[in-house]
């Protein structure tokens, strides 16, 4: 019998559910503040997990509470029909910590795993993590149970208080700010971007709505870039304002959340434009820095153009895979 139906933790694990969400959240929250990771889930991200077509809480999700009624741990495990893998997110509140749970929260989310891959007639089962580098409990959880380092990200920042390049763009390019208008088109040609990006997997007008209309998304700082001559969207940026960073970590950043170019347009300067002008934004707002993240083997070069427009790396993260 597996561990977690075992159960020898003396805590009642169920289906995470909406009346969940205000729990599932503070225990986040408790998580964050003994790990300090660079980010963590809101509960916007929360809800939007529990209201997704493509996973059912009712079998992708587990939390438990205490006698006391008090979240103590979840897990849940997100896959796209069509996916490769699946993406294993949990967390154990610090006090319960080094007791196992941790353990067979993973058994249960591989175990899940591979029923959703059946269930979509796919194989291998192959199971993603994505582990801080400070998060030596997580990093040791990942060795243990078989996980291998697949990819490496880092957090690159930039002080805005530095001179902010001026970019021209090419003539027959025009840039705009994003609208609703526009998303459709941006959302698409961001599948077509990421298309030779590694992991990347194409977002459906669910998963994009989540991100578009996630109440951190700045479309006042979001920028295309539009080829006039056919209307055609050629580059984009999408930034992020998250005032946790404040209080947490004493930074006012914008973020850059998505930046992408097609590669009909990649070589004319229109990642750099789109930073450059994210940059001025972010500045005119209030912000002392820009901050982003990259796959640290990005096809594309964007690891050196980012270095060349003043961002360095502050925070490294890992992908682990494993195949069942």
């Amino acid at each position: 019998m597996h561990l977690l139906a075992q159960n020898p933790f003396e805590l009642t694990f169920r289906p995470i559910t909406v009346e969940d969400l205000d729990e599932w959240y503070a225990l986040v929250l408790r998580i964050f503040e003994a790990e300090k990771p660079v980010w963590h889930e809101q509960r916007e991200d929360l809800q939007n997990a529990l209201n997704s077509t493509k996973n059912d809480p009712r079998f992708d999700t587990v939390i438990g509470f205490d006698q006391q009624g008090v979240a103590r741990a979840f897990a849940r495990v997100s896959k796209n029909p069509e996916g490769e893998k699946a993406y294993l997110f949990g967390g154990v509140d610090p006090l319960w910590q080094r007791r196992g749970i941790g353990s067979a929260l993973l058994g249960w989310q591989q175990a899940q795993a591979a029923r959703r891959f059946e269930s979509d007639g796919q194989s291998p089962v192959v199971v993603r993590k994505f582990a801080d580098q400070s998060n030596l409990a997580e990093l040791a959880l990942c060795d243990s149970a078989g996980y291998s380092v697949v990819r490496y990200f880092a957090e690159m920042r930039r002080p805005l208080a530095d001179p902010i390049p001026e970019i021209p763009l090419d003539e027959g390019l025009e840039l705009k700010t994003f609208s609703s208008e526009l998303s459709e088109q941006v959302r698409l040609a961001h599948n077509e971007a990421f298309a030779d990006h590694w992991g990347s997997e194409p977002r459906d007008q669910e998963s994009w709505g989540f991100l578009i209309d996630h109440p951190h998304m700045r479309a006042d700082w979001s920028t295309v870039v539009i080829d006039t001559a056919n209307g055609e969207i050629a580059g984009y940026q999408i930034a992020n304002y998250d005032p946790e960073v404040l209080q947490t970590h004493g930074r006012n950043e914008g973020y850059t959340e998505l930046l992408g170019v097609r590669r009909a347009y990649r070589g004319r300067r229109i990642a750099a434009v789109l930073l450059a002008e994210a940059m001025q934004r972010f500045s005119a707002s209030g912000m002392d820095w820009a901050a982003l993240d990259v796959d640290t083997e990005n096809p594309t070069g964007a690891y050196g153009l980012y270095e060349r427009l003043g961002y360095q790396p502050h925070n490294r993260s890992m992908a682990y895979d494993k195949e069942l």
